[in-house]
């Protein structure tokens, strides 16, 4: 029988989260993924960096490490290297892995190394004043937008998949049963994975451009979510405000922990047994 305490450091509760806040939902739809791979604890390593959804890592029973801002997937990579053998999952959010750490971002994409990367969008800083993030919508309010964000958001799923990414997934916390599946399917994608997950920030965003309560914000998403197959059937100006949920890519590519081996063991071979190649 499934039991979330199973996967949990309870000394460490209770959680930090404000009340409303998405992030519970995501952390249960990971945990019931894991179980149902059965994956085994010590298998796991999980990595995040700084915000609101990085403070996951710290209640959860894996091998786990909080690391510095923008830099999670930095980290990630270099136990991928060394560890191969682990499963290492990396929790982030979306001023995280898209500002600070965007070039970390792409080129772990580009390479297409074995990291699952579950991207919390709450389209704000939520943890550290509320600022603007690289998803915070046109137009919306923030502490560094008083009179509403002027810039454009980044489309963060479309720039994973551009980079080369070999999994690309959207969903939202309001539907955390087709989450669940999405993030079992990027741990065992062998390559570079991202979730996307549309998560509602009550306190710091919703307030402050008056989205009412976090049940209204989570309607929201339900209403406003349109499947990817439907989505390529519309115009820009009827997908304006949409969330596209649904696969957006799921291919097979050369992984990059993969073709270093294949070096390393070329060149592991007796001297002189070894043919360069030009």
């Amino acid at each position: 029988m499934f039991d979330y305490e199973t996967y949990l450091r309870t000394s460490k509760m209770p959680l930090i989260w404000c009340a409303g806040c998405g992030d519970g939902i995501v952390l249960k739809a990971m945990l019931r993924a894991i179980h149902k791979l059965g994956l085994e604890k010590d298998k796991i390593c999980m990595v995040s960096g700084i915000g609101c959804s990085s403070r996951l890592t710290g209640y959860v029973d894996f091998n786990t490490l909080h690391t510095t801002h923008g830099r999670a997937i930095t980290f990630a990579t270099g136990i991928k290297m060394a560890r191969p053998e682990l499963h290492v999952i990396v929790v982030t959010g979306d001023g995280d892995a898209t500002a600070i750490g965007g070039n970390h971002y792409i080129h772990a994409a580009r390479r297409n190394i074995d990291l699952t990367v579950i991207l919390f969008n709450n389209n704000i800083y939520g943890m550290t004043g509320g600022q603007v993030s690289p998803t915070t919508p046109l137009g919306k309010f923030a502490s560094t937008a008083p009179y509403g964000n002027f810039e454009n958001s980044f489309n963060i799923s479309g720039l994973a998949l551009a980079a080369g990414a070999s999994f690309v997934a959207r969903s939202t916390v309001y539907h955390a049963t087709q989450l669940e599946k999405y993030v079992e399917k990027a741990i065992l994608k062998k390559g570079f994975s991202v979730v996307e997950v549309i998560t509602q920030c009550p306190t710091t965003y919703g307030r402050r451009n008056r989205e009412g309560t976090a049940v209204d914000m989570m309607l929201a998403q339900k209403e406003n979510s349109i499947p990817v197959s439907r989505a390529r059937t519309m115009s820009e100006e009827e997908l304006e405000g949409k969330i596209v949920t649904g696969i957006l890519v799921d291919t097979e590519k050369p992984e990059c922990r993969s073709e270093y081996q294949k070096i390393i063991d070329r060149f592991s071979q007796p001297t002189g047994s070894v043919e360069t190649k030009r």
